[in-house]
Formats: C-alpha cells, sequence, structure tokens
C-alpha cells in the first residue's frame, strides 16, 4: 500500500454519506461548502467554508524485524468566512463553526467498532495520544482580517496498513 495516497483516502472517507455518519458537505446535507484534499491554490475558495485535508508528518513504526507500519499525522485546515463583521452575525457565525466541528469530529470518530475509515488499520486510535485535537485561531483576530473567517486545524495519526521488508 503505498504512503502517498493517504490524503486522498482519508478525504474520500470525509466526503461519503449515507453510512449513518454525519454528512460534511452542504451538497449531502452537512454544513461544509468544500470537503477536498490539500489546500487549494486560489483564494476563491476562501470565501467558502472548507475542510482541507492535508499531510503534517509521517513515519515508519518498526514493529518488528520485518513489518513497519506507516503512521500518519492528518492535519485538516478548517476555514469559516463570516459572512458580515456585525457582532450578532459573528458570535452566530463561531456557533456555526462549532457545530460543523462537531460533527465533523463525530465523523473521524467513525461507526462504534470500526476505527479503519475503510481505508486505514486505525485512525484516531494511537495509544496514549488523544484521537482528535482542534485548535482555533484567535476569533478577534482571524474576523479583523482582510479574510474575515474563522480558522482551525485538528490533528490526528492514522496507521497504515503493515509493509514487510
Amino acid at each position: 500500500m503505498p504512503t502517498s495516497d493517504v490524503v486522498a483516502r482519508e478525504t474520500a472517507w470525509l466526503q461519503a454519506a449515507g453510512d449513518g455518519l454525519p454528512a460534511l458537505r452542504k451538497a449531502d446535507g452537512g454544513p461544509w461548502d468544500i470537503v477536498q484534499a490539500y489546500w487549494p491554490g486560489n483564494r476563491l475558495a476562501t470565501k467558502k467554508s472548507g475542510i482541507y485535508v492535508t499531510r503534517g508528518a509521517f513515519d515508519f513504526d518498526h514493529v518488528n524485524a520485518q513489518r513497519y507500519r506507516p503512521q500518519h499525522t492528518l492535519v485538516l485546515v478548517l476555514w469559516w468566512p463570516v459572512r458580515t463583521s456585525t457582532a450578532l452575525i459573528a458570535e452566530q457565525e463561531q456557533q456555526a463553526f462549532d457545530d460543523a466541528i462537531e460533527l465533523l469530529v463525530e465523523r473521524i470518530a467513525g461507526p462504534v467498532g470500526d476505527k479503519t475509515h475503510g481505508r486505514f488499520l486505525s485512525v484516531g486510535e494511537v495509544p496514549g495520544q488523544v484521537s482528535v485535537a482542534v485548535v482555533f485561531d484567535p476569533p478577534w483576530q482571524t474576523i479583523q482580517s482582510a479574510d474575515n473567517n474563522l480558522r482551525a486545524t485538528a490533528t490526528y495519526h492514522a496507521d497504515d496498513f503493515e509493509i514487510t521488508g
């Protein structure tokens, strides 16, 4: 199994709908305009709410003399434009962003008893580590920025299938 397609595999999981987990894309009834692999190259995408799946790192865990288990650190860039900067709307947008992230974390957690996302050995299940960490950029800075948005990153790990060698 190649390690270079990890972003595409996780993006496919996050784009899925109709499986009993929250749908994330607006086209499927979710709150996000965009769920895609990698950060977009144009600024027009930042006018829409988006989940951009990137990879922060990966390493090979040497499980024994013959096997390696790639572990990927997935970093989701979460982008939520604020339509206007009035206080009431800004507060409502912050709540909507929190609600959308709640659905994302629920989707990442997956169904009870299956943490594979159908594509990995396990996701968000590294012993001794936080399953999903969400870090918010300060809204008093991002809402006042030229982009007028809310931003956060969600970070978690995915263990890949073992490679023998």
